[in-house]
């Protein structure tokens, strides 16, 4: 029997065994040959799971809100002019990021539970000469899914420079950095990419790299800076030994099992697995009379789902069944909407029995409370769309 409980909420997640030994081995230098390898062996793989192959990969210690905080800093300067499309919390969060390295921030907010149509979007960057863009791919609040392509196809068009919040989606959602003409796309290595937490992981454009240099201000962020990182980056892919702060190596090597693993796999291959079972979640939860915080199915996510509760449900309680049934899940994070939902990751390397139990800990804590339901019926519905 196991001592722990399954964990599903949208991050940190399940990993593989693999990911979990890799961490556990003995700490090496980071100078040292082995690790030299595995850094850069590292930063080849992004390229292939980013589909970037030409980007410039960074892998710096700490968590997908320094990827967001990079991202800007280093592409930002005083009195530019930023827009955020946002579909949530983390819409809010880069408006604050934004602020603070002096941009004029313009925020397209969505109702919630739906996108900024494109129209919107377009009318926007047409009006005035924006620098960048930001877009979430999934904002992890409401499990809501925006395409980036055409929002990207967009920007390309009034040559603003796109940085994407793949936070909750790469590995995870259809994302094409290159062949999109993204300039950033980033997450942190607790999500889809299935290793526990410490890693800021983003791939930059060339054309993005080219603006960075091209800066008529200093980049405001010390830690953060290009400047300090790029070598490091470029050293490492060379097999040599750098250094500016010191990498967490067991993480690092924890980073080159998982992207080996997604690698082996195809990053299609594991995209697709994504949806399917993303889909036959969805179908489950409605089966039982659950309603999803997206209003449309094409913007649902895939690697995770916002889910209200149903009328007369305690959603405190609700928790507490799902926990005594073996199963962790996520409570509310949107501010309006807080105590009205909960949350469910379905990401990185997760099985089909994974999603089979946390069906039987929602029924059971429904059930609980005296919520009508046939005992069984979400799952029979999850395993009939597989």
């Amino acid at each position: 029997m196991k001592n722990r409980k399954l964990l599903m909420i949208p991050g940190p997640i399940e990993v593989d065994p693999s990911v979990l030994r890799a961490i556990g081995e003995v700490t090496t230098s980071h100078v040292a040959p082995n690790f030299i390898e595995c850094f850069g062996n590292s930063i080849e793989l992004m390229r292939k799971i980013w589909q970037a192959p030409y980007g410039q990969p960074f892998i710096i210690a700490g968590s997908g809100t320094l990827a967001m905080d990079m991202a800007v800093c280093n592409l930002i300067e005083p009195e530019e002019n930023a827009l955020v499309i946002s579909t949530g919390y983390f819409g809010e969060r880069y408006k604050n990021i934004l602020t603070t390295y002096g941009a004029k921030v313009t925020v397209l907010q969505a109702e919630i539970g739906e996108i900024v149509p494109l129209e919107e979007v377009e009318k926007e960057l047409s009006s005035k000469d924006y620098k960048l863009v930001t877009i979430t791919h999934v904002d992890t609040s409401t499990g809501v899914l925006n395409d980036p392509q055409p929002i990207a196809e967009i920007a390309q068009k009034y040559n603003t420079l796109t940085i994407l919040d793949g936070v909750c989606a790469t590995a995870g959602e259809i994302s094409k950095q290159e062949e999109w003409g993204i300039d950033v796309v980033l997450t942190g290595s607790q999500k889809a990419i299935g290793v526990p937490p410490g890693l800021a992981l983003f791939v930059v454009s060339e054309k993005a790299m080219n603006v960075w240099k091209n800066r008529k201000n200093p980049v405001q962020n010390y830690y953060g800076s290009f400047t300090n990182w790029l070598p490091i980056m470029k050293a490492y892919e060379e097999r040599k030994p750098s250094y500016f702060g010191t990498p967490p190596v067991n993480l690092i090597r924890a980073l080159e099992v998982s992207l080996n693993l997604i690698n082996n796999e195809g990053i299609e291959n594991r995209i697709a697995t994504h949806l399917v079972y993303a889909k036959a979640f969805r179908k489950a939860i409605q089966k039982i009379g659950l309603e999803l915080v997206p209003k449309k199915e094409d913007e649902a996510a895939n690697t995770m789902s916002a889910i209200y509760y149903p009328e007369g449900i305690d959603g405190n309680q609700f928790i507490k069944g799902i926990s005594e049934y073996g199963v962790i899940l996520a409570g509310g994070l949107h501010s309006e909407i807080k105590t009205k939902y909960f949350r469910v990751g379905h990401m990185g390397a997760i099985t089909k029995s994974d999603i089979v139990v946390t069906l039987s800990a929602i029924e059971f804590a429904l059930a609980k409370q005296k919520y009508k339901l046939t005992i069984g019926e979400s799952i029979g519905t999850f395993l009939e769309n597989l």
